[in-house]
């Protein structure tokens, strides 16, 4: 696993944020973890496949994703993450790979994403090792990048 396959991911996800949240994230560190399910958490899962084939995942707290749907909702305060919510969320992950894979396009690496899909429950999420980085949101908290690339 290569750790320049991240990069892309983390810099869309940055330009992204920025533009739909009004927030520069701060970067964590890089890291190898594994894939586990995260009471209170969300996951938004993309596929990618192509030159790249396997899997994005951009982990968040509820907490953090209703502060973000909020922000993307012109400041008006979301207190439950409903159906409306969801696709907020899932809208943010499907920007981020979007523009990445324009960045990988520009890079000479061809690949094709899946749209968006939530997982909330431990029965929907993959396993293994990821390259992982959080992206911190001063006021918001954590987003998560994690990028499983088998080739």
């Amino acid at each position: 696993m290569k750790a320049e396959y991240i990069n892309p991911f983390l810099e869309a996800a940055t330009i992204v944020i920025e533009q739909v949240i009004q927030i520069r994230p701060s970067t964590g560190k890089l890291g190898l973890k594994n894939i586990e399910m995260v009471e209170n958490h969300i996951w938004i899962q993309i596929g990618i496949n192509g030159q790249m084939n396997g899997d994005i995942v951009f982990g968040l707290s509820e907490q953090v994703a209703l502060k973000m749907v909020s922000a993307m909702m012109g400041g008006f305060i979301i207190s439950e993450l409903d159906e409306i919510g969801r696709s907020a969320i899932s809208e943010l992950g499907n920007m981020i790979s979007g523009n990445a894979s324009t960045m990988l396009y520009n890079q000479g690496v061809t690949v094709d994403i899946t749209p968006p899909r939530i997982i909330q429950s431990v029965q929907g999420l993959m396993s293994g090792k990821a390259l992982s980085v959080p992206l911190i949101m001063d006021g918001i908290g954590e987003f998560d990048i994690q990028v499983l690339v088998a080739s």
